[in-house]
């Protein structure tokens, strides 16, 4: 288990990233053993400044995420789904060695759809299980069966939004133009006073001054990033604007394909690329090419940022592609990462036969 929990956070740490834990499911069957709880204390005693015995699944989450710097570096929020009183007790004795910046990502939530207040609720893979035990705690909270849960309708969007709307919407409202001005005013900040900041993208920022930001660039103000004194923010703007889209920069309908990539033999493997990069439609085309080719440069001053076409692809891959139902599985993780690293690596090579008018 101990073993599974950090394979698993290893798969999305580079990135920003937010754990949803559902705690029901807990039953004396499938407790630790005191066996593995002895194993995993003399892990955590090998690799933290201090030793912390966790005994249960919650506590050994929450102890990898909290001694592990690597871990607790980019994560965005835990969200602690139907938290019973001992989970609060437990939350209890963490506090005095847990600092108040990293308190602030735990949150609590009774009911299921609470979560839609914070994510993309369709996009989740809750287990069955969950689901009944959520309609049974509400049953018991109004004494009936609980009603359908209606999502209200999405606001239509304000003329000047930048986030969570589509490349052909920013163009129509920006006057035709094809790079997005969030993608260009981030690029180019980026590009003259961040190249070489070791950790580039791999930082996270405030969650609350990202929101800020957004709410700008939402309401078509302007945005002055030296004002927040932080090269980290508009990095990880440039990631929430790329995330945020309602189709991603490499469509749905390439996802399959991408996973194919490693099917391929080595050598092949650029031109495949190309291949599935020519067949992109031409606003997607423009903008993947003007990333790629800010990526390209920010992995040539690795020497400096340490951020490799390979830890780059690490960061934009799940950025740049997802499947159109739920999330990437793990296994899918490999290819897109490994597509986006070519893309990277050999931008001059894969993006030199194609002319776009308005380029």
């Amino acid at each position: 288990l101990l073993r599974y929990l950090k394979y698993t956070l290893d798969q999305y740490v580079e990135n920003d990233y937010t754990v949803v834990y559902f705690h029901y499911g807990l039953k004396s069957l499938n407790k630790p053993s005191l066996k593995w709880l002895q194993t995993a204390y003399k892990e955590f005693d090998r690799n933290c400044s201090y030793s912390v015995l966790p005994s249960m699944i919650f506590k050994s989450l929450l102890t990898i995420i909290f001694s592990f710097p690597r871990y607790k570096k980019n994560l965005k929020a835990l969200y602690v789904v139907h938290p019973t009183n001992f989970i609060k007790i437990l939350w209890n004795i963490f506090k005095p060695l847990i600092s108040h910046k990293f308190g602030k990502k735990i949150t609590y939530l009774n009911y299921l759809s609470d979560l839609r207040e914070h994510l993309k609720y369709d996009q989740l893979n809750i287990p069955q299980e969950v689901i009944r035990h959520d309609e049974n705690l509400r049953g018991k909270q109004k004494g009936k069966l609980p009603p359908v849960v209606k999502v209200p309708p999405p606001r239509p969007p304000l003329p000047t939004q930048q986030f969570g709307v589509s490349l052909q919407y920013i163009k129509d409202k920006n006057k035709g133009e094809l790079i997005p001005p969030v993608m260009k005013e981030t690029v180019s900040y980026l590009k003259r006073k961040g190249l070489q900041v070791e950790g580039l993208f791999r930082r996270s920022a405030s969650i609350q001054t990202i929101k800020d930001v957004q709410k700008l660039y939402n309401q078509g103000k302007s945005v002055n990033f030296d004002d927040y004194h932080d090269i980290h923010i508009p990095a990880v703007i440039l990631k929430t604007f790329l995330r945020e889209l309602p189709q991603p920069l490499l469509p749905f309908e390439c996802y399959d394909h991408i996973l194919g990539i490693t099917s391929v033999e080595s050598s092949l493997r650029v031109t495949r690329c190309k291949q599935i990069i020519q067949g992109l439609p031409e606003h997607n085309y423009v903008v993947l090419k003007y990333l790629i080719c800010f990526l390209h440069m920010v992995s040539q001053e690795s020497i400096y940022n340490r951020m490799t076409a390979s830890s780059l692809a690490c960061v934009f891959g799940l950025n740049l592609i997802r499947p159109s139902k739920g999330t990437a599985s793990l296994s899918a993780l490999v290819p897109l990462n490994l597509f986006t690293e070519l893309l990277i690596d050999f931008y001059m090579n894969i993006f030199n036969s194609r002319t776009v008018p308005g380029e």
